[in-house]
């Protein structure tokens, strides 16, 4: 009875993993509703919560509610801005004029490296499903054109987004995580960035491999209409939204983190035009504008254009600030004092690999990356958010969790589906082919993490 009161929290923890992935992989419920029912649970399984409440059920309810508000008040305003930037990309034709200038820039030949890269940064911005919307269609004509390589062209555009989705914020996963760790955001952009150059390369090659092998047409519905560049923006204007507040949170992380401590008047207005809330709304401006330009509408209509990216938002808010509920349920769990105790009696614990492989395992249970990445980002920080003393920046375990996020995607992954249909694949050869090249940016991540975390601790 005393083993197993000491072993609880490890129970608590497994409970609740295992009802997440039950009630979302199995019974198919909402992930807003399966997350928010495993954090009250966690709560109520927990033995010791935190505040003054007499009624233990109550005290689980109200906890878990008030994570959830915590988690929402740190992302939701971004992750609002950042799909109307998105949105508001894609209808002046921004993202169309950036993926066009890579192609020119780099020629025909070499036009899978440009929808690389076109995924890669767009990405950054706009959610995965959009980028690959928009880049399909391209993918499209140059296989008709070449009459070869269509697989690599969509391979080219999924992996570069699917990259940036995990690893850079301000999508949600990567969000979150940040906020979750406790780590400055224009380190986790700066160090996503980089991170995912090896991986999405690697990816890239193997894939010129995979095309050799696997040869597939483009589907017959696709659609090849001449694009008319005339009417599009110029390319200076169509990387302003994107590049303007992710310069702005990097520079001010800079300042933050190499500053000596003395507040100027300068500093003062970089931090505050860097905030990641100012920085995305600067460039959600930005990106209204350019759309009000391109298509010559006034405010109301500008306005307008918000309601659906704001519908969507609210979907991703609420699936957010859930999983964000659940990890600070587990962190109130004593799961951390537990790994601590754990970890001193001999058995020292790597958190890269643990944090890739709960990750890794949430995805593949469960189907959904942003998920897997906000779940994985509230266990390990209820670990090594309790003082554990790592040789490494945390930074590695966020980027461990982001490549654990990618690590095999099959047929419970919406994202599985939409590069299924829209590419003209049959499930068989996304199979051969997405969910390999996934699996080995995952591996690959993982492993550059580890030599990266090694070489370079960053403390």
């Amino acid at each position: 009875m005393e083993s197993t009161m000491q072993h609880w929290p490890l129970f608590v923890l497994l409970i609740g993993i295992i009802t997440v992935i039950v009630l979302i992989a199995v019974l198919k419920i909402h992930a807003f509703v399966s997350l928010m029912f495993a954090a009250t649970l966690v709560g109520v399984l927990s033995s010791h919560l935190p505040g003054s409440y007499t009624n233990k059920y109550v005290a689980a309810v109200e906890l878990a509610m008030t994570e959830f508000g915590i988690t929402a008040g740190k992302i939701a305003f971004v992750i609002a801005l950042a799909s109307i930037l998105g949105v508001a990309l894609t209808m002046s034709g921004a993202a169309e004029k950036i993926v066009i200038k890579f192609v020119d820039i780099l020629g025909e030949k070499l036009a899978p490296i440009a929808l690389l890269i076109s995924g890669f940064v767009l990405s950054i911005p706009v959610f995965f499903d959009t980028v690959f919307f928009l880049l399909i269609p391209i993918g499209y004509s140059m296989g008709r054109r070449l009459k070869k390589n269509y697989v690599l062209f969509v391979m080219a555009i999924s992996a570069g987004a699917a990259v940036t989705h995990h690893l850079v914020p301000p999508t949600p996963g990567p969000l979150i995580m940040a906020e979750t760790l406790q780590i400055n955001l224009g380190l986790v952009i700066l160090m996503g960035l980089l991170a995912g150059l090896i991986p999405v390369t690697i990816a890239y090659l193997y894939s010129m491999r995979l095309a050799k092998k696997i040869s597939i047409d483009p589907p017959s519905f696709a659609d090849d209409q001449p694009i008319e560049e005339s009417s599009l923006p110029s390319f200076f204007h169509s990387v302003l939204p994107i590049v303007v507040p992710l310069f702005l949170i990097i520079i001010a992380s800079a300042t933050e983190y190499f500053g000596s401590g003395s507040e100027s008047s300068l500093t003062t207005f970089i931090n505050f035009i860097g905030n990641k809330n100012v920085a995305m709304l600067i460039g959600t401006i930005l990106a209204l504008w350019l759309l009000a330009k391109q298509k010559k509408w006034g405010l109301t209509k500008v306005s307008g254009s918000m309601e659906k990216p704001l519908e969507i938002a609210g979907i991703i808010i609420l699936i957010t600030s859930a999983g964000g509920a659940f990890g600070g349920m587990i962190k109130h769990s004593g799961i951390g004092e537990w790994i601590k105790g754990f970890a001193t009696g001999g058995i020292e614990l790597n958190y890269i690999l643990l944090g890739w492989v709960v990750a890794a395992v949430m995805k593949i249970a469960q189907g959904s990356g942003t998920v897997a990445m906000i779940t994985a980002a509230g266990i390990m920080y209820s670990l090594i958010g309790t003082g554990a003393e790592l040789a490494y920046h945390p930074i590695y375990v966020l980027l461990a969790i982001g490549f654990g996020a990618m690590f095999i995607t099959w047929m419970n992954d919406s994202g599985f589906w939409v590069i299924c249909k829209l590419s003209g694949f049959t499930e068989k050869q996304t199979l051969q082919t997405w969910t390999v090249v996934l699996g080995l940016i995952g591996i690959v991540g993982l492993v550059e993490t580890l030599i990266l975390a090694k070489l370079f601790p960053l403390i």
